[in-house]
């Protein structure tokens, strides 16, 4: 499963396509130097394969290379960081 970013300087996604459409989708904006997560959508077909979860991933791992912080609006991002302790350094 590939994740692909855009980014346009004031806000943003990641997201997985299938198919040639956009399949999953974490849409986020800028806040300052903050990366502000606000919503995570994954259609029927990538559903229960993880997608969601990879494209936290991937902002995480954008977010410690860039040395930028993570809020999650999203209730899904917020949930994953709240069960997982080892990528709160992001926050």
């Amino acid at each position: 499963m590939k994740i692909d970013q855009q980014d346009n300087g004031k806000k943003g996604s990641f997201y997985i396509e299938h198919e040639g459409e956009r399949a999953a989708e974490m849409i986020y904006v800028w806040k300052g130097d903050k990366l502000v997560i606000e919503h995570t959508e994954v259609a029927e077909a990538l559903r229960g394969k993880g997608a969601a979860k990879k494209m936290l991933m991937e902002a995480v791992a954008y977010a410690r290379e860039h040395k930028k912080k993570i809020l999650p609006l999203c209730s899904y991002a917020a949930s994953v960081f709240e069960r997982t302790p080892e990528i709160r350094d992001v926050l």
